[in-house]
């Protein structure tokens, strides 16, 4: 099998790398939710801090904190990426008169960091089985499911004269939506063919809930459903049951592994060589931006097994974990064969790839980082030059000034 990555002299050159799972705006957050704060923390402690955030963004604090966030990407060799989409409305929870204007105000940001994006609107119910909503997700919250699905068309006709925007529907997770609902979304992403992507069994008390409201666990309740298939995108799927693993392969559906969030949060450690073992494929996400490294992404897949099974190369090779970052990413947000029309040019001279083995493969996931991106084009323009991306400076200083006025 040809190696994804060349050597091409003094360069590497890669085809686009995809994050397919981001919330750009929780860019913010980096380093100020990593400390301990209390004598317990956890993944539902973190999502307060977040929610604190989220009542805060406005239209501008939103593009300027995006903006950065995917101008960094680029930055490492991100070319495309898949934005899970739910702050909807204003901090009462009512629309705004242009019920569409934070979505489309990231979709903005990211084209104007010169990324390709795929607009996947989340669809919010409810905070969970008989739970009251926390201030935070009223926001998120839309009154009827044909409310979220207007919504949805109206992005698809505002964007559909850009081929560089793809837009897709992102069922937040079984905790957040009814049984009516979760069938209206397959319903409609069956007929547009769109991308469905779900948070799928992050927590272990996501799974507790959905056998104690639905006597399924999450995904057997996605499939029973009719949204498991090739276009389905399983965020996380980090507390699979065996058989679910094996369900993710027979659709041939993606596994969205996150391993700079899962780890932050301290969700687990993964279902990647179960998950490759059934036959479903894999991408990688970059999530809550408590990093913004694809090359990390991509080896943390393999290096965290290792840690579980005290074994080495346990999901699969050099080539895989690439593909899972590049194609597999594409092909999840819904962009399936774009990446060859995209490119990352690295230092074969950086340090961290100086003297590195002939196999190209080995030596980029290995040993490439940020620092050695040098270019990154998208569908035929430059948007990193010396490892610089060309708005660095002015979004740099608006973001600056947004966490700022922030006050987080």
């Amino acid at each position: 099998m040809d190696s994804l990555a060349r050597r091409d002299g003094d360069t590497y050159v890669l085809p686009g790398l995809a994050t397919a799972h981001s919330h750009a705006f929780q860019r913010a957050l980096r380093g100020r939710t990593q400390r301990r704060a209390r004598a317990a923390g956890s993944f539902w402690t973190w999502r307060g801090l977040m929610y604190a955030l989220v009542e805060r963004v406005d239209p501008e604090s939103l593009y300027a904190l995006s903006h950065f966030a995917f101008v960094e990407l680029a930055m490492a060799g991100v070319t495309a990426v898949g934005e899970f989409h739910y702050v909807h409305h204003q901090p009462d929870g009512t629309p705004y008169a242009e019920r569409t204007l934070l979505a489309d105000t990231v979709v903005r940001a990211a084209r104007d960091a010169g990324l390709r994006v795929a607009m996947l609107r989340c669809v919010y119910e409810r905070a969970g089985y008989g739970r009251a909503l926390e201030a935070g997700q009223r926001r998120f919250v839309d009154r009827d499911v044909d409310d979220a699905l207007r919504d949805v068309d109206s992005l698809r006709t505002r964007h559909a004269g850009d081929p560089c925007v793809r837009v897709g529907l992102a069922p937040h997770s079984v905790r957040a939506l009814s049984r009516p609902w979760l069938e209206a979304i397959a319903a409609y992403a069956r007929e547009h063919t769109l991308p469905v992507h779900a948070h799928v069994s992050e927590q272990r008390r996501e799974v507790q809930e959905s056998l104690a409201e639905h006597g399924l666990r999450p995904l057997a309740l996605l499939d029973s459903l009719g949204l498991v298939d090739a276009r389905f995108v399983a965020v996380h799927a980090t507390h699979l049951a065996p058989e679910e693993a094996r369900l993710l392969g027979a659709a041939r559906a993606f596994g969205c592994v996150c391993r700079s969030t899962e780890r932050d949060l301290g969700d687990g450690p993964g279902q990647s060589a179960a998950l490759v073992r059934a036959g479903a494929r894999l991408c990688t996400g970059v999530d809550s931006y408590a990093n913004s490294d694809p090359f990390e992404e991509a080896r943390a897949i393999e290096l965290d097994e290792r840690v579980r099974a005290e074994a080495r190369q346990v999901v699969g090779e050099a080539r895989l974990l690439l593909e899972a970052a590049s194609a597999g990413g594409y092909a999840a947000i819904g962009m399936a064969g774009a990446e060859a029309a995209d490119r990352v040019v690295l230092d074969a001279h950086d340090a961290a790839l100086a003297g590195g083995p002939d196999d190209a493969d080995e030596a980029v996931l290995w040993g490439a980082g940020p620092r050695a991106v040098r270019e990154v084009h998208v569908d035929g323009v430059r948007i990193v030059e010396e490892g610089v991306h060309r708005g660095y400076d002015d979004a740099r200083v608006a973001y600056e000034r947004a966490i700022r006025r922030l006050a987080i």
